[in-house]
């Protein structure tokens, strides 16, 4: 039974609310691209590096690679104490919750005295919140073995101790009983996109800066 006063819709033509809710995202989007730069590791070289993203149940990669591996890379002459890898990374998520935010985890390899493959570092920073671009340095660790006997056993064979999966070292669970030692340093840049972020009630642009394009340089200022 038709309402006195209502008037029908007319074909193709959508309800008021449904025009809203169709104009209001339900998910957010972060795209992340950049490079692994270079490492800091005195006393080794010849290392190669792998990545990978560690980021919460609400989030969903839909673009890009999780983790990949780089190429063996040398100190020269030109740069003594630094190794350059210069290794792309390029991902986007989506999410509805910030709660999570992906984390990018670091792993360096390379040859003992013997020629085998033992890790020289692990390390993880957050994927910087703000729009731009941005460069972070992380500072590496090694695991350490609990006695003398363990460590001289560990160097005989080749076996340094190490993560079964590098994930952890982005989680809490467990680091307390790990025992560590610092190791070298990763540079990492990273240049940060995000969509409708705004609209779903988050603001992450700098409180002092209303131009995204201000951040690189700023940062270049204080990098050089």
């Amino acid at each position: 039974m038709a309402t006195a006063g209502a008037r029908p819709l007319a074909t193709g033509q959508a309800a008021p609310g449904a025009m809203a809710a169709a104009g209001s995202p339900s998910v957010f989007l972060l795209a992340v691209n950049g490079q692994i730069e270079s490492g800091q590791f005195p006393g080794f070289d010849d290392l190669y590096c792998k990545f990978c993203f560690v980021y919460g149940q609400d989030w969903v990669p839909t673009a890009g690679l999780e983790e990949g591996i780089s190429q063996i890379t040398s100190k020269s002459d030109v740069a003594p104490t630094t190794l350059v890898w210069n290794f792309p990374i390029d991902i986007t998520f989506k999410s509805t919750n910030p709660s999570g935010w992906p984390q990018i985890v670091v792993s360096v390899y390379g040859p003992d005295f013997f020629g085998n493959d033992v890790v020289r570092g692990y390390g993880a920073v957050h994927v910087p919140f703000t729009p731009g671009r941005h460069t972070r340095t992380i500072a590496m660790f090694v695991p350490e073995s609990t006695s003398r006997l363990q460590k001289f056993t560990s160097w005989f064979t080749g076996r340094r101790p190490e993560f079964t999966d590098p994930k952890v070292v982005a989680q809490g669970e467990g680091r307390e009983v790990t025992r560590v030692r610092s190791q070298g340093f990763v540079t990492i840049s990273f240049n940060v996109v995000t969509k409708d972020m705004k609209k779903l009630g988050y603001d992450v642009s700098p409180s002092d800066m209303q131009n995204p394009s201000l951040v690189p340089v700023t940062e270049g200022i204080h990098k050089y």
